[in-house]
């Protein structure tokens, strides 16, 4: 007798849960049918005019191009590092030339990023500090030679920096090497 109400009161419980969870898997299901079917609470899409196409340099070309660098740098004895960011300043790819200084990596970041900024190589730029001395301020820039942007139709989508050469007239002959092994 004992043993039988044990069963009788097991069996309420599970089929009480039971009960419990298909009506909130029911409830679930109405409230999820009602959200998807009603078009004044469906996500609209933002289509046409409020959207943008850009064009962006591949994982694959920013290393062909880095490895151009370092090999150009190679030819002439150099050690350098090089860097490759995208058109909002984010870097894409690094390469730390054997024997170049701890320096250059971070050197070559910020005159990648500051040529694309301004779509200019970086040693035109600092012949612009003449007039606008306080671009040098604008964190993360670097206004020495060796930086050279990469452009597709006019309008800049990489950037390039080298850093670890005696000059950077040096660092930016080795920058352009990347830029042109893109045309190839």
């Amino acid at each position: 007798m004992k043993h039988a109400r044990k069963t009788t009161k097991r069996m309420r419980v599970v089929i009480g849960g039971t009960l419990v969870g298909a009506a909130a898997l029911g409830t679930f299901a109405v409230v999820s049918a009602s959200a998807g079917s009603s078009p004044s609470t469906a996500p609209r899409s933002a289509a046409g005019k409020n959207l943008a196409r850009s064009t962006h340099l591949s994982a694959d070309a920013a290393g062909r191009a880095a490895q151009a660098v370092l090999d150009a740098a190679a030819k002439e004895n150099q050690r350098v590092s090089v860097a490759v960011v995208d058109r909002n300043g984010n870097t894409i790819v690094t390469l730390r030339g054997d024997g170049a200084g701890p320096q250059a990596y971070e050197a070559a970041q910020k005159k990648a990023f500051t040529a694309v900024s301004w779509n200019a190589a970086t040693s035109e730029l600092v012949k612009r500090l003449e007039n606008a001395p306080t671009l040098k301020d604008i964190p993360g820039t670097l206004f020495l030679g060796g930086g050279v942007p990469v452009d597709a139709k006019g309008a800049p989508i990489a950037g390039i920096g080298v850093a670890g050469a005696p000059s950077g007239d040096l660092d930016e002959k080795f920058a352009r090497a990347g830029a042109a092994a893109l045309g190839k």
